[in-house]
């Protein structure tokens, strides 16, 4: 029999209608999506079905709205369940609910904030991220430390092999990507973002985040959960404290976390959640792997 990771997206998978379907066919989904308006105290569903799309691209809005959907959706899954989990930055709040480590009303108001804290500090300490393709993890580290004189700037997502997003200041980013143009990348393009995510620019949303999960009952994962910030499996609910936050000024390590997994003995990954950038970063970690996403009702087992 097959091991089944269950693994959840993070921002940028997001889209108008998502979990539209959801919320007319399963009375688990449409439950969730009313408890959450009630929660949150705005209109977080409508928002997910009908947009509009520049509100829902509002960091404050896209995380709970990515979580919510996710959830709904685990929460109407009826199939084999994942024996390990992972999530991509804010996906890993979603793994951690699935695993039993937070309630998902926890990890609701938990995203809401985070995305709040983010989005604030992006407006705070403005910065930019950029993708990087063609160039090894190491060359991309190089060319960030040579960047610093010019600014701040980082490796900020290990997506898949030669597919990294640095992240820091304007100048310090803009000059990391004439570095790795220079080093023979096959494409650097600056990304449309409102902040310098999984960088030292988010500090102050660490130091926001830091009382809320001080103040979050968290209880050890039923199931391993590999961690954005050690790509290691974390089950101690203290360790999933700090990886928490850890997490918002410390590099995505997904390439690794998807290895990992895999050698654990990980052969099916289930992407739950919106869209399907998580698939097309497994598949190019792991060629051989089964595959599967679950976005709309039609997709649940």
């Amino acid at each position: 029999m097959s091991t089944i990771a269950f693994v959840f997206p993070g921002q940028g998978s997001q889209y108008v209608g998502m979990g539209k379907d959801l919320n007319e066919q399963s009375s688990t989904a449409q439950e969730l999506f009313r408890q959450a308006d009630a929660i949150l105290n705005v209109p977080l569903s409508r928002l997910c079905f009908e947009g509009p799309e520049e509100e829902l691209r509002q960091t404050k809005n896209t995380q709970p709205a990515i979580f919510l959907h996710s959830m709904a959706l685990a929460m109407s899954y009826r199939g084999p369940r994942g024996a390990m989990a992972a999530g991509h930055s804010l996906g890993e709040y979603s793994a951690l609910v699935y695993a039993g480590a937070l309630t998902w009303e926890d990890g609701l108001r938990l995203v809401r904030l985070r995305g709040e804290l983010m989005q604030q500090a992006g407006v705070d300490r403005p910065g930019t991220m950029a993708a990087i393709i063609g160039l090894d993890p190491k060359t991309v580290v190089d060319a960030c430390e040579r960047a610093l004189e010019a600014g701040i700037v980082q490796a900020a997502n290990f997506n898949s092999p030669g597919q990294i997003v640095i992240s820091g200041s304007v100048p310090g980013v803009r000059r990391a990507m004439e570095l790795a143009k220079e080093r023979g990348a096959k494409l650097v393009k600056e990304l449309p973002v409102s902040g310098a995510f999984h960088s030292p620019l988010m500090e102050s949303a660490q130091e926001g985040l830091k009382e809320a999960l001080e103040n979050t009952p968290i209880r050890d994962a039923s199931i391993p959960v590999y961690a954005n910030v050690t790509a290691q499996p974390v089950r101690d609910a203290g360790g999933i404290r700090q990886l928490l936050l850890q997490q918002l000024t410390s590099p995505v390590r997904w390439e690794e976390s998807v290895a990992a997994m895999a050698s654990a003995g990980a052969s099916t990954f289930v992407e739950i959640g919106p869209g399907k950038v998580l698939q097309g970063l497994v598949k190019r970690i792991l060629p051989n792997v089964a595959l599967q996403g679950i976005d709309k009702y039609s997709d649940l087992p």
